[in-house]
């Protein structure tokens, strides 16, 4: 359990450590490092990313910016002007800023004083004690910045949309338009000193300058692609990310480019080296990867399952099943602490499942598909349903008697576990969500328009109501 998570609250089970997505990591040493994301997520690793403990933001917003100046200092920036920070290693945050109408997309420090935050409508903010006072900076723009990077308390760089850079030399006292001969959107900033940075962005842009950036000249990706963030550790060594599982690598500062195999092919949108092998890379639904060898080889640090799961039944604490997109089946034994995935033999979409017993269960999806289990889910037999329309609920009185419902007023029963399915008339052509048979007669199915229906002969008649009587 991570930390701040007491037993009477919620902790997630699938997918691990979390499924928020997340936007921003810090790497401070091979060991160290935090990643931020949506709902007010932060999380923390101590061990290079193999384990990582949910930590308490004290927020809903979410957040996109970290920076850490050593293991205990960091601060966090995010929506509605969030800006939190901790010195105790993220065990408390401190809300400095919030409730705000603007924006913060990226946070850069230098020291645990000197800190310069980036956002919405050229917000730029700056501190020199901590966060204890931020104070609004002249940009000269109102176009979105999404992130920046000092290399010292005086200079730095932000980046933003329509190819905006802003460079100061002085703290931020003053920021000077850059030119990028782009229009496209700026998402990702990395300098290695005060001269040397690398920009990265929409359609596929790399940027880099040798000077501070009194020239910017163009630098090609051998894929084209959106680009969201870059690190570098040193004037030659960087790695810069983008959608569907995309890892690009220079070690000659950019002259060339590698493309890496992720393995993954989530979006992602936050990369952290702390040196040139070891970095970390987050993004969509919690996904984590980390390497240790400069991205010859990146492991997926997320356990279980991103596809989307419309149905959950338990047969008893320990016991359940779990369906959902792309003919996904998740098993338990052990109360939710592991899910193994099981092999349902569709790709079709499942909407719901139920089990009668440890053993015996039945799930029910897109295209008519009824699938059937008698052990457990280590084998699951397609059944004839007689129809393509979209199943939506099903419910077992016992291991042999059923229904199960679906578009346009479908509902079909069995009486002999699923080896014959009988359309019954439903008196509508509504789409019906859900069943429920309390035993072999009783049963009853709602749907769109508050269509309530009853029986109470096996589905032989379906009685439609306006409410309970």
């Amino acid at each position: 359990m991570g930390a701040g998570l007491s037993s009477g609250q919620w902790v997630w089970q699938n997918p691990l450590p979390q499924g928020n997505t997340l936007q921003d990591f810090s790497f401070i040493d091979t060991t160290n490092g935090f990643a931020v994301g949506a709902r007010g997520t932060i999380l923390r690793t101590t061990d290079g990313g193999n384990n990582w403990d949910i930590l308490t933001s004290g927020t809903d917003d979410d957040l996109y910016g970290v920076a850490f100046t050593d293991r205990n200092t960091g601060t966090v920036v995010g929506n509605f002007g969030a800006i939190l920070r901790t010195t105790d290693a993220g065990n408390h945050w401190a809300i400095q800023r919030d409730g705000m109408a603007d924006v913060l997309f990226g946070v850069s420090f230098t020291d645990a004083d000197h800190g310069t935050a980036v956002g919405s409508d050229g917000l730029i903010l700056r501190t020199t004690d901590g966060g204890a006072n931020w104070t609004n900076q002249a940009s000269g723009t109102t176009s979105l910045l999404n992130d920046v990077s000092f290399t010292d308390a005086n200079n730095g760089t932000a980046v933003g949309d329509n190819g905006t850079i802003l460079r100061t030399t002085n703290g931020g006292s003053s920021w000077v338009s850059q030119t990028s001969n782009t229009i496209n959107n700026l998402n990702g900033v990395s300098f290695t000193d005060a001269n040397t940075g690398t920009i990265v962005g929409s359609n596929s842009t790399i940027l880099r300058t040798t000077d501070g950036g009194n020239d910017w000249f163009i630098q090609t990706s051998p894929i084209p692609s959106d680009l969201h963030d870059v690190s570098f550790t040193d004037a030659n060594t960087g790695t810069a990310i983008g959608p569907v599982g995309l890892i690009l690598r220079t070690t000659d500062g950019g002259d060339s480019w590698t493309s890496q195999t992720s393995g993954s092919l989530q979006i992602f949108y936050g990369v952290s080296f702390v040196d040139a092998n070891n970095g970390i890379i987050v993004g969509f639904a919690g996904e984590i990867l980390t390497t240790t060898d400069g991205g010859s080889n990146w492991t997926i640090q997320t356990r279980g399952t991103t596809q989307a799961l419309y149905g959950v039944t338990f047969t008893d604490l320990n016991t359940g099943t779990a369906v959902g997109a792309s003919g996904i089946i998740l098993r338990t034994t052990d109360g939710g602490s592991t899910w193994i995935s099981q092999t349902s033999g569709t790709f079709n979409q499942l909407n719901e499942v139920v089990f009668t017993d440890a053993n015996t269960g039945t799930a029910v999806g897109e295209g008519g598909i009824i699938l059937r289990t008698t052990n457990g889910g280590n084998g699951w037999n397609s059944q004839a349903s007689g129809t393509t329309n979209l199943l939506f609920g099903v419910s077992f009185a016992n291991a042999n008697t059923g229904a199960a419902v679906g578009a346009e007023g479908t509902i079909l029963k069995t009486t002999n576990g699923g080896n014959n399915w009988d359309t019954q008339l439903s008196g509508t052509t509504n789409f019906l969500f859900s069943v429920s048979f309390s035993d072999a007669n009783t049963g009853t199915a709602v749907g769109a328009a508050g269509t309530i229906l009853r029986t109470t002969n096996g589905g032989t008649s379906w009685d439609r109501h306006s409410g309970w009587e």
